[in-house]
């Protein structure tokens, strides 16, 4: 047996050259295709994520920009990324309530390295990607309720616009005690919206307080106080500018990050902050006048997430006098806030869906 195999080798009568090359075709065009495919894959892969970068780098523009602008935005963030071939924006959607959906699509004919040999100069790589946007607050509205205290202070909230590093004052409330000596003390407050330089009272309100001798035939909205054998009598008026009025109605559309900032000269801490986790816990958030729970300690407050869509939001601040935790009925500065949400260019409200 092995000497006709060793006869077949050596015989003089054909050669086996043809025949172990036309093995060779199939087995290098298998390799080939190997090498290829694997190399079709990674691109995919690499064009997928590219792909997705540059998808939600364009639901972050502005929102009047127009669908081609995006086009341009979306390509050019693709190829920042490391694309190949070209990102085509398919659909850009916006719902009646904010919610947005954008897709995408990514094409590269990938030239090809072994399959050549099969006359296949090219394999089509495409990749898709798509996000959902939900509705983001682009508007909120402050409104004092009740400001008391013997210590004057003020709120402000600040804003940072998108692209910026510095924030700005977009409204305050500043109350000022008006001295009657009454166990918890009440005054006047005035909220104010904030535009560069220029400041515009929108609220006011009046807080006037009398001794009495009974709590009878008392308006509305009276607040009764009781020290000893003293009886006080708080009444508080608004006023709106304009008459019609709702409060500080401030746009947020452009804002990345929101915070609140309370200024307390006579407190102790002096300052807190709705960001700051060491004096957050001061700050009462909840969805009724008497329905909110105090900050806890070691957190930070989002504002843009405590501030509601389309409902009253209530909060409140204990401005220093006394140590939290505490009841919310030892704060000092309630006001109410109402929010609009509608699309927004901030990104934390994107998911990739496919």
């Amino acid at each position: 047996m092995f000497s006709s195999a060793r006869d077949f080798v050596r015989s003089q009568g054909g050669s086996m050259l043809p025949m172990i090359a036309l093995l060779a075709i199939p087995l290098l065009l298998a390799v080939g295709f190997s090498v290829d495919y694997t190399s079709a894959v990674t691109t995919r892969s690499n064009m997928q994520q590219a792909l997705d970068a540059a998808i939600l780098s364009i639901t972050t523009l502005p929102t009047t920009t127009s669908k081609a602008d995006r086009q341009t935005a979306l390509q050019q963030a693709y190829v920042a990324n490391s694309g190949l071939g070209d990102a085509t924006l398919t659909a850009v959607n916006v719902a009646a309530d904010g919610t947005a959906t954008f897709s995408a699509t990514a094409a590269y004919p990938m030239p090809t390295s072994f399959m050549q040999i099969a006359r296949i100069n090219s394999v089509d790589v495409g990749v898709g990607s798509s996000v959902r946007k939900a509705p983001a607050l682009v508007q909120s509205t402050f409104k004092v309720t009740k400001v008391s205290g013997y210590w004057n202070k003020t709120m402000t909230l600040y804003g940072t616009q998108f692209g910026q590093t510095k924030a700005k004052p977009l409204m305050t409330i500043s109350y000022n005690y008006n001295g009657y000596g009454d166990p918890k003390g009440y005054g006047t407050t005035t909220v104010s919206t904030i535009n560069g330089s220029t400041k515009t009272v929108v609220q006011k309100q009046v807080c006037t307080t009398s001794t009495v001798d009974n709590f009878n035939n008392l308006p509305s909205g009276a607040i009764t106080q009781t020290s000893g054998s003293n009886k006080y009598v708080t009444t508080c008026a608004d006023t709106f500018y304009p008459a019609n009025g709702a409060g500080a109605v401030i746009d947020v559309s452009q804002m990345d990050q929101l915070y609140l900032q309370m200024n307390v000269p006579s407190g102790n801490p002096k300052v807190l902050k709705s960001n700051d986790p060491n004096t957050s816990n001061r700050l009462y958030i909840g969805t009724s006048a008497t329905d909110m729970p105090e900050v806890a300690t070691g957190q930070k407050v989002d504002i843009f997430t405590s501030v509601p869509c389309g409902q009253t939001g209530y909060q409140a601040w204990e401005d220093g006098g006394n140590p939290v935790p505490a009841p919310v009925s030892n704060a000092d500065f309630f006001y109410n806030v109402t929010g609009k949400c509608a699309f927004n260019q901030r990104p934390s409200e994107t998911v990739l869906t496919q």
